[in-house]
């Protein structure tokens, strides 16, 4: 079984930046044009068949791969989303779950395959737990951007901006002081997510909380726009394709 995921270029992390913030957009724009459950309704049955496509591909495609990567984060929003809303559940308490089920994926897929590397991302089983994985950071990426911005009062500008310098500090510490490679990314993976999102909001929402009033949808179909030309050009120039892919 071929790599069935990207080799990390900084087209990967643009183009994962701007699905975060897509999918903070585009699951607003749901919940508030249809009812609640038909959104979530929509967004599970998303993400269902994008997986279906990503896991039934031989090896990396490009449009599938990011497409699955957009469900998540569009469901994952969701799924964060609804602790609170729905449940009243603070997103304090939120995050800190979220934080459990993350450490129990990679606790059991450790134990299992003894990697976390997704440069060997070449086993069904490892493709499943590495999509676990990308699940349970979206949503715990989303509580925590929620927590800072509304919990901590800290407004959705001034999230992205810590979350800005946050996303610099695993690259820092693997360069000048040898933090494992593989933490390091995972690290960075988490924050792209609050790191999208709080600039998508922060885009999106009125003045009254903040923002900029532009309207989520107008924030989402921009985003869409600019993931769509992204993944053309991953895929036109190879970038994010590996040695053994080519």
């Amino acid at each position: 079984m071929l790599r069935k995921v990207p080799a990390i270029t900084p087209g990967f992390w643009v183009t994962k930046v701007l699905t975060t913030g897509m999918g903070e957009a585009t699951s607003d724009t749901l919940v508030h044009q249809l009812d609640p459950v038909v959104a979530v309704g929509l967004g599970f049955v998303g993400l269902v068949i994008a997986l279906v496509l990503q896991f039934a591909a031989p090896r990396y495609r490009p449009w599938i791969y990011w497409l699955a990567v957009v469900m998540v984060a569009v469901f994952g929003t969701m799924a964060a989303d609804v602790l609170h809303i729905q449940f009243g559940i603070p997103y304090v308490v939120s995050t800190l779950f979220f934080a459990i089920v993350l450490a129990a994926v990679f606790t059991i897929w450790y134990r299992s395959e003894h990697t976390l590397s997704i440069h060997t991302i070449n086993t069904r089983r490892r493709e499943v737990f590495y999509w676990l994985t990308v699940i349970a950071t979206f949503a715990l990426g989303t509580a925590a951007g929620d927590m800072t911005a509304t919990t901590f009062h800290l407004g959705y500008f001034v999230s992205g901006v810590c979350f800005t310098i946050l996303i610099a500090v695993p690259a820092v510490a693997h360069r000048w002081f040898g933090l494992n490679a593989i933490f390091a990314f995972w690290f960075a993976y988490i924050v792209t997510r609050p790191l999208g999102a709080s600039y998508a909001d922060w885009l999106g929402v009125s003045h009254a909380r903040g923002g900029l009033n532009w309207g989520s949808g107008v924030v989402s179909a921009a985003l869409t726009v600019l993931i769509v030309i992204a993944v053309a050009l991953l895929s036109r120039n190879r970038q994010g394709v590996s040695d053994d892919q080519s």
